[in-house]
């Protein structure tokens, strides 16, 4: 109901050109007409506006920044997943493992981990994979870390993932690489299938499941390896990278999209701003040819290079580049122990 509201809006958005107020109005006409929407909550359909609200905004930005785009799109049955509850239409019981959505009723859930801080709203997601998510967006008071004077330049790679100025290499685990045979063989036996079929849907739930697995083991290095940095450093450096542009390059481009460098970048920003750090980007032009010293690791003096630019701009001093032996950390350290330190 949902999906078809959405569908309906963007009908009348395009054919009578109206705003997202004037659609918002349009609510309380189409419960009217369609008696089967008042068992959606309300707030969820008014969410629903608001996501095609940004989702027009967000193709607007898209075309104003030069990117050649169409229309936006009715949503099929696969491509609309999600309920937003906002504000209202919920309650959790942590001890009975118990959600309450309005207009559905109470749900057991398994909590991950315990609910600090207060709940402003919950979205309630179905994955590719049938799998259902609650996630609660909460309102927290920010817990810093300890001060730490410690700081450190980081430079991705496709050989390493990222070598730092202390000396790390950390390994790229190529993910994708490594599963992309097993996807390719259930991405044959899906265009086998007849379309419509129940062997094709059984043959598009295997492949989601491989998709679901790659991203859950990216993920989990990514997580463990940006928490280590924003533990161990007050400052983190790394290059402000376009990596948009980057993967025009059709010979780098599925290495640059499985390496994930956009996703650690957005981990290190949003969990050193929680933890009182100092996430630094800086211009990623010739960091690796800022030093004339015959050095043979061009990683290693680039992350310097990459320090030493941040620390230039906050007036402190720089870092000599002294080659010295360096660690190779093995992406199954950063999996099993979260840290390069074993």
């Amino acid at each position: 109901m949902c999906r078809w509201t959405y569908n309906k809006l963007l009908e009348l958005k395009n054919t009578n050109h109206l705003g997202r107020l004037k659609l918002q109005a349009m609510l309380v006409e189409l419960k009217e007409k369609n008696p089967e929407l008042k068992n959606v909550n309300s707030k969820v359909l008014q969410m629903v506006n608001s996501q095609l609200a940004y989702n027009l905004k967000v193709l607007a930005s898209l075309k104003h920044n030069g990117k050649k785009v169409g229309r936006l799109r009715f949503k099929s049955e696969s491509r609309y997943r999600t309920l937003n509850f906002n504000q209202s239409g919920f309650r959790v019981d942590c001890a009975s493992k118990k959600l309450w959505l309005s207009k559905i009723g109470s749900i057991t859930v398994k909590l991950h981990r315990p609910i600090d801080g207060r709940i402003k709203g919950v979205f309630v997601k179905r994955e590719r994979t049938g799998k259902w998510f609650a996630g609660f967006q909460v309102e927290v008071n920010s817990e810093p870390l300890p001060p730490s004077e410690r700081a450190v330049g980081v430079d991705v790679g496709l050989k390493y993932f990222l070598t730092d100025s202390d000396g790390r290499h950390i390994e790229n685990p190529r993910y994708y690489r490594r599963t992309l045979e097993k996807i390719r063989h259930l991405q044959r036996q899906v265009s086998r299938k007849k379309k419509g079929s129940a062997n094709r849907r059984k043959a598009i739930l295997k492949l989601n499941r491989a998709y679901e697995k790659l991203t859950n083991q990216r993920d989990d290095f990514l997580h463990k390896l940006s928490t280590f940095y924003v533990k161990s450093y007050g400052m983190i450096v790394v290059e402000d990278l376009r990596i948009e542009n980057m993967v025009r390059n059709h010979s780098y481009a599925q290495s640059i999209l499985d390496a994930g460098w956009g996703r650690f970048f957005g981990m290190l920003s949003y969990k050193a701003e929680s933890a009182g750090r100092m996430p630094l980007k800086v211009n990623p032009a010739y960091t690796s040819q800022l030093n004339e010293d015959k050095i043979e690791d061009h990683d290693f003096r680039g992350s310097v290079n990459i320090l030493n630019r941040g620390l230039s701009g906050l007036g402190r001093p720089l870092v000599p580049v002294e080659m010295r032996p360096l660690l190779d950390v093995p992406a199954s350290r950063i999996v099993e122990a979260g840290s390069p330190l074993g």
